[in-house]
């Protein structure tokens, strides 16, 4: 199994309830994705946190090998979702994979 984490820092000069409206989308969107991408077996976005972070969304998901990950970040329906509601509206991504 590999652990696939990101976190996101969302644009600035998006509003409040822009922010929020993104979130829902991501989230929504994001976890959508189990079922349908190929050896993707857990999703879980987190878009409430404590004024101490310094991100706006976490994805805590799960897949099944380095190869289901490799599948997940080119599959169309990932690419998808990563191209309209993620990507638009973040300016820092980081990312942690590692196998559990």
């Amino acid at each position: 199994m590999v652990k696939h984490i990101i976190l996101w820092k969302l644009n600035d000069e998006l509003s409040t309830e822009q922010k929020k409206a993104v979130k829902t989308d991501i989230k929504k969107n994001l976890e959508a994705l189990v079922g349908v991408v190929p050896g993707l077996t857990k999703m879980n976005i987190r878009t409430e946190f404590l004024a101490s972070s310094s991100a706006d969304i976490m994805m805590d998901s799960e897949l099944e090998s380095n190869e289901a990950l490799k599948g997940y970040q080119t599959h169309p329906s990932h690419v998808h979702v990563a191209d309209t509601y993620v990507r638009p509206n973040v300016s820092v991504r980081l990312s942690m994979d590692y196998e559990i």
